[in-house]
């Protein structure tokens, strides 16, 4: 008895090893597949280019298909009983929506693009393969919902790209854009969805489907997609870098430093022209929207955290600010240019744009400065109560450091996203895009008999910055080269960074101090 259990029990493993292995194929050519695809949008290959003497578009339309057979054979032995595993009776009524919006997507894109016909044929067509797709999915076992649409997916993406119905020649052009669509783009598309597709079927297909399964197919679907967003992210600087760089360095030398693309102006007097003046501008413009925004938000925060009843007045101002977050941007621009520019000597200022920032600024502050308060626990206060402190010392003594962290990354978001606005200083910072000069704010300062006693010609005088001259350059194509807005953008790139360096730095400081 206890032999036969054995020789069932290892068969049972062993059945399961040999799906374990042949559901990492799927899986390891949908990792292999997201790499190859953000590759050819970067440019780093070309669908053309070779590895082995075959095409990279050749050599991804054969590991969809292979993807495709694996997944449809890992399917079809599960449910005849070939090997043990324990799907469950139904895939679920979201992974059955999700199937159905991408037939609902192919179908549409096939019937109004490819064969040209119009909505009210279209989108019945689309409609019924979504509902049928949906359904199929939906009442199908889950080993069979899982592999079946993931490999019908793959088998039409593999044979569409190797019988060059897309291939690298292949442009579409959608009716009523002007944009096109050009094939390489098409085929790392096709690769970057297929590898999430690949990814999470493999992965659940290797644990036997049920309950398990599901729980490692979503765990691998979000690690995937958080390592793309980081990826993305990292293909971007790279992508910066690499077009910027060799401008940045453009006539630099090591000894007696010299650096002329970051340290000289823009004119006829330099044998090479920097952004100097435009990097000093927007260190400016982000210091005085810190100097002006932060306090009034801290204050606020305290204000309706500490102070304030929770009642209807702290909803209405929590929704204003959420509100006034998720405004865009020209519309504090416009806000500026029609209230404040005519307020402040009705010509375009260094301080209206670093106002103009500072309300953008205001908003995130003052919400991640509430959250941050009110995360500090209420034994701090009522500690510091029992010992006879008053609410002021409370607030400014315990509470206010503990939640210093919190409001420091609020902060760093805020700078973060001012330090590279243009459309907020469009109307109201500039008059010349390329400056020669320098705004020297500290030194401008000089005091008066009369109100308001002291005046400021820098803060009072036009300016340039990072994200205005970028937007010269590379959109309106005016007064400089394509390399040398890429320069540009990838010192506004170090100087963001810089700032985040800061908010970072300091955080971490009282955060330490806090533990100690």
């Amino acid at each position: 008895m206890s032999e036969s259990y054995g020789d069932e029990r290892a068969n049972i493993v062993a059945e399961t090893s040999a799906v374990d292995q042949l559901a990492v194929i799927p899986a390891t050519f949908g990792a292999i597949a997201f790499v190859v695809g953000w590759a050819i949008v970067f440019r780093w290959i070309s669908v053309t280019d070779t590895l082995a003497g075959i095409e990279y578009a050749t050599l991804l339309s054969i590991g969809h298909l292979l993807a495709a057979a694996v997944l449809c054979a890992v399917g079809v032995f599960s449910t005849t009983g070939i090997v043990d595993t324990e799907p469950d009776d139904s895939t679920g009524l979201f992974t059955a929506l999700a199937f159905g919006a991408i037939a609902f997507i192919g179908v549409g894109l096939t019937a109004s693009q490819t064969l040209g016909t119009g909505a009210t044929v279209w989108f019945p067509t689309s409609l019924v393969a979504a509902v049928v797709v949906a359904g199929v999915v939906l009442g199908v076992p889950e080993d069979l919902g899982v592999t079946l649409p993931v490999a019908a997916f793959e088998l039409v993406v593999g044979l569409v790209v190797l019988t060059d119905v897309i291939g690298p020649s292949w442009v579409w052009s959608p009716n009523g854009f002007s944009a096109s669509f050009v094939g390489p783009i098409a085929i790392a598309a096709f690769a970057m969805v297929g590898s999430l597709l690949c990814v999470w079927a493999g992965t659940n297909a290797s644990k036997g489907f049920g309950s398990r399964g599901r729980e490692l197919g979503a765990y691998a679907l979000i690690s995937t997609y958080a390592v793309a967003l980081l990826a993305i992210l990292a293909l971007l600087i790279i992508f910066v870098v690499q077009n910027g760089l060799n401008q940045v360095l453009k006539g630099a030398q090591l000894w007696p430093f010299k650096l002329p693309f970051v340290l000289n102006g823009y004119g006829l007097q330099y044998d090479v022209n920097g952004i100097f003046p435009a990097i000093v501008g927007t260190v400016w413009l982000v210091v005085g929207a810190v100097v002006f925004a932060v306090p009034l938000a801290v204050g606020a925060a305290v204000y309706l955290t500490e102070y304030a009843d929770q009642g209807r007045f702290t909803r209405i101002v929590e929704t204003a600010t959420n509100g006034l977050w998720s405004t865009p941007s020209i519309v504090y621009g416009l806000f500026a240019f029609a209230f404040l520019l005519p307020r402040i000597q009705n010509d375009v200022t260094l301080l209206t744009g670093q106002l103009v920032l500072g309300f953008m600024l205001l908003p995130l502050v003052l919400i991640t400065s509430r959250e941050a308060l009110q995360n500090v626990p209420d034994e701090y206060r009522d500690a510091s109560a029992a010992l006879g402190v008053t609410q002021w010392q409370t607030i400014r003594s315990v509470v206010l450091p503990a939640a210093i962290p919190g409001v420091l990354t609020g902060i760093i978001l805020g700078i973060g996203r001012i330090a590279g606005e243009t459309a907020p200083i469009l109307l109201v910072l500039v008059r010349e895009p390329f400056s020669a000069s320098t705004p020297s704010v500290l030194g401008s300062f000089h005091f008066t008999a009369t109100a308001p006693f002291i005046t400021n010609d820098a803060l009072l005088g036009p300016a340039t910055a990072l994200p205005y001259q970028l937007f010269a350059v590379i959109t309106a194509g005016v007064g400089a080269s394509q390399e040398f807005g890429w320069g540009t953008a990838l010192v506004l790139l170090c100087v963001v960074m810089f700032f985040y360096a800061i908010g970072i730095t300091t955080r971490i400081y009282f955060r330490k101090k806090l533990r100690q």
